[in-house]
């Protein structure tokens, strides 16, 4: 145990004297957090929605048809109370709900105007609001269709309620997506790169032939990443809430260990790029188009995934950071516990394990 800790402590050294590599590893996610939360938005599409219809008239129905007809949306059954509609936003992911009034067509008939309340998941502010935006152009389609028929005009009005975002700010959605990316970057990236590093100079042979097992000495090499990254998660949250006023409405310590198997994922990853390359560019390479490019392209943080072709929703899935790009957006911006995140938490805890054991495996075919 003292070699490992002396092969940890060797690793800090090389990193603290390395102050442009300090200064990135420190400074990234400060200014990536402060730009995409304060200067980008992006743009989304459709989703699936529930209805809560007391009435059940023929009007109901009849928006309900045009809303499941059109390409923005997918019907995905009704609901009976308010209670229901939350809870199935937060348990099924549902983006949008639309509410009837008890008395929709009766009010149409008589009084000649009615409301319909659009109820958005506003985690995503932009898929809020081009949601909210979509179904008010097809109710009004429907007005305009019926008013050339009525012998008066009727009036629907379109009223919308912002769940977990009623402000629609883009950092909710944003940082989420950030500190998926900066944890990729930093652990797999970096730890590729510096076991890489060490084959090209020479000094991994004179590793290897200390008492310490080649595989502690590997590992070593990956605990100040994981402690870099959890001060990055520290720092972002910080940010997140103080600079951008980004609520945590969960658990703080299940945040932070969910972050810790996110990362632990991402070691995994930057081990098996380094047991399975030579060179420090080929390493870069491998982690940026392997991993850091699929972060952001997706992982749903910069596109919705439910806008890509078949194929590349499947290869989506495979990319950790979607899952865990999910798990903070659901504990940070809907407070959600582990019972609503456990799927996630175990596709990430089944990578994770993957990734070890082919390191493991890689590792000592190169080095055993």
């Amino acid at each position: 145990m003292k070699q490992f800790k002396a092969f940890v402590r060797k690793e800090f050294y090389h990193i603290l004297r390395d102050r442009r590599t300090l200064i990135i590893l420190l400074g990234m996610p400060v200014v990536q957090i402060l730009i995409f939360g304060f200067a980008l938005s992006n743009e989304v599409g459709n989703a699936r929605f529930v209805v809560l219809d007391p009435a059940q008239d023929p009007a109901t129905t009849q928006i309900i048809t045009q809303l499941d007809a059109s390409r923005y949306f997918d019907y995905a059954g009704s609901c009976r109370t308010y209670r229901e509609i939350e809870e199935r936003f937060r348990r099924e992911g549902i983006k949008l709900a639309v509410v009837f009034p008890p008395s929709f067509n009766q009010e149409l008939q008589h009084l000649h105007t009615a409301q319909i309340q659009l109820v958005t998941d506003a985690s995503d502010p932009n898929t809020a609001t081009t949601l909210s935006n979509y179904a008010s152009a097809v109710i009004n389609d429907y007005q305009a269709r019926t008013n050339a028929v009525a012998p008066l005009p009727y009036t629907i009005l379109p009223v919308t309620r912002m769940l977990y975002n009623p402000q629609l700010k883009a950092a909710y959605n944003f940082v989420p997506g950030v500190m998926a990316m900066v944890l990729m970057l930093v652990c797999t990236m970096m730890t590729a790169i510096t076991i890489v590093k060490e084959k090209e100079t020479g000094t991994m042979e004179v590793m290897l032939v200390s008492p310490v097992q080649p595989l502690k000495i590997v590992l070593a090499k990956a605990v100040p990443y994981l402690l870099l990254s959890l001060v990055n998660v520290v720092t972002i949250l910080l940010l997140s809430v103080y600079a951008l006023e980004v609520p945590v409405r969960g658990s703080i310590p299940l945040l932070l260990l969910e972050s810790g198997l996110f990362i632990v994922a991402s070691l995994s990853i930057g081990l098996l790029i380094s047991t399975a390359t030579g060179s420090q560019q080929t390493a870069m390479f491998l982690s940026l188009l392997g991993m850091f490019l699929p972060t952001v392209l997706l992982s749903g943080f910069m596109f919705p995934i439910e806008n890509m072709p078949w194929l590349l929703q499947q290869v989506s899935h495979i990319v950790p950071a979607k899952w865990f790009y999910q798990v903070v957006q659901s504990i940070m911006i809907k407070g959600k516990g582990l019972d609503g995140i456990w799927k996630e938490t175990g596709i990430l805890l089944g990578m994770t394990v993957v990734f070890l054991l082919l390191s493991i495996k890689n590792f000592k075919i190169r080095l055993a």
